[in-house]
């Protein structure tokens, strides 16, 4: 019912996917989804969060249930689906001569209606599960990135290693210690809500950026990526590489002293 070509199975990949399938069918009554780490959190005794991922709480929002299989025969029917993407698929791109991600989403559509006229077969219950959004649910704040975090005397909180001073008016001071929501988008724009209603706020202080996460399959891009932003470094001609053996000095042979 739905396909799309992304670089790696992240969370907001899949909040995208998401939207476009809900935004041409409806809301379906239930996902189900294997057991990666965007559907479910699958660390034991996780110390922090409140047992849902970020994609696990837009369901929620939605009213969708999470069903994870346990294994990838449990969800034959999308198994066999993807063989048979991994075989026709590919080469009617290949016959297309398509070879970059842009022009293999923009093929998509016209291949599935294809491959639906082909194999598609008549549901039992011709009934449609899907059921329309409400206006309560506005599909651009469910689908971000939410954390709660706690205001300090001051005002301030500390997200994705920045600390943001909600600007205060008299109504403003009395959040001290407040329980507020952080909103972020995918191009990385912050705000920040207590109790659905948007604060003033500003960034004021940068802190040390944590360590980079890069999937295995987006590595070698990166490396890559940093590579060509740093430029090739070039060793100067006193470098030991360049001087050879004039480059390495013999150890001192230290002999005791004899009084």
């Amino acid at each position: 019912m739905h396909l799309k070509f992304v670089k790696s199975e992240n969370t907001f990949d899949y909040f995208q996917a998401t939207r476009e399938y809900i935004e041409k069918h409806g809301r379906p009554e239930a996902f189900y989804p294997d057991k990666h780490g965007v559907f479910r959190v699958n660390h034991e005794g996780a110390l922090s969060g409140d047992g849902r991922t970020q994609f696990g709480r837009a369901m929620e929002e939605l009213d969708i249930t999470l069903i994870c299989a346990n294994s990838p025969q449990a969800k034959g029917r999308v198994e066999r689906r993807n063989r048979d993407f991994q075989n026709r698929l590919i080469k009617a791109m290949r016959i297309a001569k398509i070879c970059d991600i842009e022009a293999a989403n923009a093929f998509l559509p016209s291949f599935l209606h294809k491959f639906n006229q082909k194999f598609a077969k008549a549901p039992k219950d011709p009934s449609n599960a899907h059921r329309p959004l409400l206006p309560t649910q506005n599909l651009d704040r469910i689908f971000c990135l939410k954390e709660e975090r706690r205001l300090s005397k001051n005002l301030t909180l500390q997200y994705s290693n920045v600390i943001y001073q909600v600007l205060a008016d008299r109504r403003e001071y009395t959040m001290k210690k407040a329980v507020v929501t952080v909103l972020e988008t995918k191009n990385g724009a912050v705000s920040i809500e207590y109790r659905g209603r948007p604060l003033s706020a500003m960034p004021y202080h940068k802190m040390q950026a944590r360590t980079e996460e890069v999937s295995s399959k987006e590595l070698m891009t990166t490396l890559a990526e940093k590579a060509t932003a740093r430029g090739r470094h070039k060793p100067s001609r006193k470098h030991p590489w360049k001087m050879g053996k004039r480059g390495f000095s013999r150890p001192l042979a230290m002999e005791p002293a004899i009084a």
